[in-house]
C-alpha cells in the first residue's frame, strides 16, 4: 500500500526515529522532484554521494557520483521519468548514524524498488542527507508479468473453439519460431545466463529463442571435469522464479547443476534450440534487424531478430597461449575448459599452466588419483578459504542464518547492488583483513611452500578481483593443503617453450610432461562478437567486463559499472549477458525489461551510454 508522505517544514526538527527520518527525506525529495527543483533535490545528497540506477531513470545501468552528476542526470531524465510514490517497503534499520531503508516508487512507465542510506550532515546542522541511493525498475506498467493473483488460469472452463491442449499450443508456438514467426530476441548461448534470460523473456511475452551448440541444456556443466562443483553457496545461486529446494547441496556438483538447468528450461518453457551453432550475424541499419545464419542440427536457417544477445559466458573465449614447441610436444595438450578429469592419466606426468580456480581444482583431482602433477604459477593468486568466505564474506546476505533472519534473495541482491562500485572496496578490505588474521596459519603454510599470494591491488579480496578482471583467485576447497604439503608440485615463471616431453620455463627449469593443461583463463566476451559479426562491430563495442578501476587487468578510465554488460552498447541491437549464477539471476531482469520496452515501442532514451575504451 502506498504511504502518503508530507514534505517537512522549516519548523520541523530532526528526530532520531529511523522511520521518521526516512519518511521525511523521501517526502522532501519527492516534493523537490515534483516541482522540478533539481538544485533542491541535489542539495539533499551528501557531497560524496552516489546514485546507482538500474534502468528506472536512465534506461541504462548507470552510477552517477556527486551532486553535479546527479544534477546532469535529472536535467536530462526527470521530466520523462516523472517519479512519484516514494515510500519505504519495510521498517528502516540503523547502524551508527547511517539509516538504511528499502524503498518503492513509481515512474511514468513502471514500478521500482531500491535502497537508501541516509546520514546526518554536520555542515548542515545535522540534517539527513543521502549517501547512497539505488533505484531499480521491476516492472512496466501495462506489461506486468502474469503471476500471483494475475497468473494464467491454465484450464479451460466453458467452451473453447481452440481444442488444442496446453502442450500442443506450446509445441505449435515453438515450431513457428524462426519460420513463420521471427524471434524479437535471439539469445546466443544456453548456459545459466541464456536460460535465465530466456525465462524472463518468456514471462514477459517477448518472442525469443535461446540457441546453444550442445546436445542438451546443462551440457556446458556436464562436460566439464567430473570433480567440478560450484564454489559459491546455494543461497547465492538461485535462478529466477524457481529457487533450489531446501535440501539442495551447499556446493552443487556440476552434474546436478546440469540437470537442474535442463529441468528449469523445460518447466519454465524456455524456447531452446540445442545442437544449434551461430555462423554469422550482420546488422541491417535501415531495417534495424539482424540477419543471423545458424546451423540447427544440420538445417541451415536465417533468423531476423531485432535484438541479439550474446550470453556466451562472462569469460569469453578460452585463452590458449601460443608457445614455441607446441607442435613438437608429443603428449596431450588441452585448455582447462576441455579437461576430462583424472581418469586415464594414471602413470603420466601432468603439468598445469596457471594457478587460479580451474588449475587448483584440476590439480587436486589429479593428485587425489595418484597422478604426478605440477602447477606452474605465473603470477600471484588471491586465495580465500571457502569456510571463511561463506562466514565473513557472504554470511550476512547469502547463508542459512541470513535466511532465518528474514534476508530474502531479493533483499540480499538489492543490498549488494546498493553499494556503488567506487566505494565497494572500502567495505571489502576490513572483511579480508579479518579473514587474513583468522587464517594466518593457513596463509603462512602456503607462503612457506613458495606459493605467491595476494589480496588484490588494494587488499580488497575476491569480489573486487572478480568484478574488475574476472580472474586471479581461488576459493579453497582443499587444493591448498596439497600445495602446502608438496603433493601438488609448484613451479614459478612464464613458459618459454615445450620440448617433445617437457615444459621449459623462462629460467631454464625443465618440467617433464606427458600432458599439458592450459588453465590460462578466458578472453573478453568481445572476442565472440568479433567471430560472429566481425572485428569492426567488436571494436565499436569495445571491451566487455571490468570497471575501469586502473588495477591489474582493468585499465581505466573509470566506468563505474560492468562494461557493456546487461545494458545498451554502441552497436544498436547488440547486448551482452553473463556472469555467475547470482548475476544471471539478478541482471537478467533489467535486461529483459529493456528488451520488453523496445518490443512494445516504449520510448527508451538512454542516459550515459558508455564511451568505448581499450578496444579488444
Amino acid at each position: 500500500m502506498t504511504q502518503t508522505l508530507e514534505p517537512s517544514t522549516d519548523d520541523d526538527v530532526r528526530t532520531p526515529d529511523p522511520q521518521q527520518r526516512v519518511d521525511r527525506w523521501l517526502a522532501d525529495f519527492e516534493a523537490a522532484l515534483a516541482a522540478r527543483d533539481i538544485a533542491r533535490a541535489c542539495g539533499m545528497f551528501a557531497t560524496d554521494c552516489f546514485w546507482r540506477d538500474l534502468v528506472s531513470f536512465t534506461w541504462n545501468l548507470k552510477t552517477v557520483e556527486g551532486r553535479e552528476q546527479i544534477a546532469d542526470m535529472l536535467t536530462h531524465r526527470l521530466d520523462d521519468t516523472d517519479p512519484c510514490g516514494l515510500r519505504t517497503s519495510e521498517p528502516p534499520t540503523v547502524d551508527d548514524d547511517v539509516v538504511s531503508a528499502f524503498i518503492e516508487f513509481e515512474t511514468a512507465t513502471g514500478r521500482g524498488v531500491g535502497h537508501l542510506r541516509l546520514r546526518p550532515d554536520d555542515e548542515h546542522g545535522g540534517t539527513d542527507t543521502a549517501w547512497t541511493l539505488l533505484t531499480t525498475l521491476q516492472e512496466l506498467k501495462g506489461h506486468e508479468e502474469p503471476s500471483g493473483p494475475t497468473r494464467v488460469l491454465g484450464a479451460v472452463h466453458g467452451s473453447d473453439p481452440d481444442r488444442r491442449s496446453w502442450s500442443e499450443k506450446l509445441s505449435d508456438e515453438q515450431n513457428a519460431l524462426g519460420r513463420t514467426v521471427q524471434p524479437y530476441v535471439l539469445v546466443v548461448g544456453g548456459g545459466q545466463g541464456g536460460i535465465a534470460l530466456g525465462a524472463r523473456l518468456r514471462q514477459l511475452g517477448v518472442p525469443s529463442v535461446v540457441v546453444d551448440r550442445h546436445d542438451r541444456p546443462g551440457d556446458q556443466w556436464r562436460q566439464r571435469y567430473k570433480t567440478l562443483c560450484l564454489h559459491d553457496p546455494v543461497w547465492y545461486d538461485h535462478l529466477p522464479y524457481l529457487p533450489f529446494p531446501p535440501n539442495w547441496p551447499v556446493f552443487a556438483p556440476k552434474d546436478k547443476i546440469g540437470d537442474w538447468l535442463e529441468f528449469y528450461t523445460k518447466v519454465m518453457e524456455v524456447p531452446y534450440w540445442s545442437r544449434t551453432t551461430c555462423l554469422s550475424a550482420e546488422y541491417d541499419e535501415n531495417a534495424g534487424t539482424w540477419a543471423v545464419e545458424v546451423d540447427r542440427d544440420g538445417e541451415q536457417m536465417t533468423l531476423h531478430p531485432t535484438q541479439l544477445v550474446l550470453a556466451t559466458g562472462m569469460s569469453g573465449k578460452a585463452n590458449v597461449p601460443t608457445i614455441p614447441g607446441q607442435d613438437v610436444f608429443a603428449g596431450e595438450q588441452h585448455h582447462s575448459s576441455r579437461h576430462p578429469g583424472p581418469d586415464g592419466y594414471a602413470g603420466r606426468k601432468v603439468v598445469v599452466i596457471g594457478a587460479n580456480n580451474s588449475a587448483h581444482d584440476i590439480c587436486k583431482a589429479l593428485v587425489d588419483n595418484g597422478i604426478d602433477t605440477t602447477m606452474v604459477q605465473r603470477s600471484s593468486t588471491h586465495i580465500v578459504r571457502s569456510d571463511s568466505l561463506m562466514e565473513i564474506g557472504l554470511g550476512a546476505l547469502y547463508s542459512e542464518q541470513a535466511v532465518a533472519s528474514g534476508m530474502t534473495t531479493k533483499k540480499a541482491d538489492l543490498t549488494f547492488a546498493s553499494l556503488p562500485y567506487r566505494i565497494m572496496h572500502q567495505f571489502q578490505i576490513p572483511l579480508y583483513d579479518q579473514i587474513r588474521e583468522r587464517d594466518k596459519e593457513f596463509y603462512d603454510r602456503l607462503t612457506a611452500a613458495g606459493f605467491d599470494l595476494d589480496f588484490g591491488d588494494d587488499d580488497s579480496g575476491l569480489f573486487m578481483k572478480y568484478l574488475r578482471r574476472g580472474s586471479g583467485y581461488y576459493i579453497d576447497v582443499g587444493a591448498c593443503e596439497l600445495v602446502a604439503d608438496g603433493s601438488i608440485k609448484l613451479a614459478h615463471g612464464e613458459v618459454d617453450h615445450l620440448t617433445e616431453d617437457s615444459v621449459v620455463l623462462a629460467d631454464g627449469t625443465q618440467l617433464p610432461a606427458d600432458v599439458v593443461v592450459y588453465a590460462t583463463g578466458y578472453g573478453s566476451m568481445n572476442g565472440w562478437a568479433a567471430d560472429l559479426m566481425g572485428q569492426e562491430v567488436a571494436d565499436r563495442v569495445g571491451k566487455v567486463w571490468g570497471l575501469g578501476s586502473e588495477t591489474t587487468k582493468d585499465p581505466g578510465p573509470w566506468e563505474g559499472e560492468q562494461r557493456n554488460m546487461w545494458k545498451p552498447t554502441r552497436q544498436p541491437g547488440l547486448w551482452f549477458h553473463g556472469g555467475n549464477l547470482h548475476q544471471s539471476r539478478h541482471y537478467s531482469l533489467y535486461l529483459a525489461l529493456q528488451l520488453k520496452a523496445r518490443l512494445e515501442g516504449i520510448p527508451t532514451p538512454v542516459y550515459g551510454l558508455q564511451e568505448v575504451h581499450h578496444l579488444s
